[in-house]
């Protein structure tokens, strides 16, 4: 039994490349608050956020702090 010697083809797959996922754009942010808006004259306020009560009050020194 002979063996041929006739060249062997080859074939090459090609696969297309995935396109690129686009990222889900972040909602623009929001307008800051003026914090005399918020405040509305007062020295303190109270925020309810999640179920926990928070307060935001201003000092003499024109900081904020926020406390649980």
């Amino acid at each position: 039994m002979s063996l041929s010697s006739a060249p062997v083809s080859t074939t090459t797959l090609r696969m297309p490349r995935p396109a690129a996922r686009a990222q889900p754009e972040a909602a623009p942010a929001a307008a800051p608050m003026p914090s005399d808006q918020l405040l509305q004259g007062r020295k303190a306020i109270e925020i309810s956020h999640n179920g926990s009560v928070y307060r935001l009050q201003a000092t003499k020194l024109g900081k904020l702090i926020l406390t649980k």
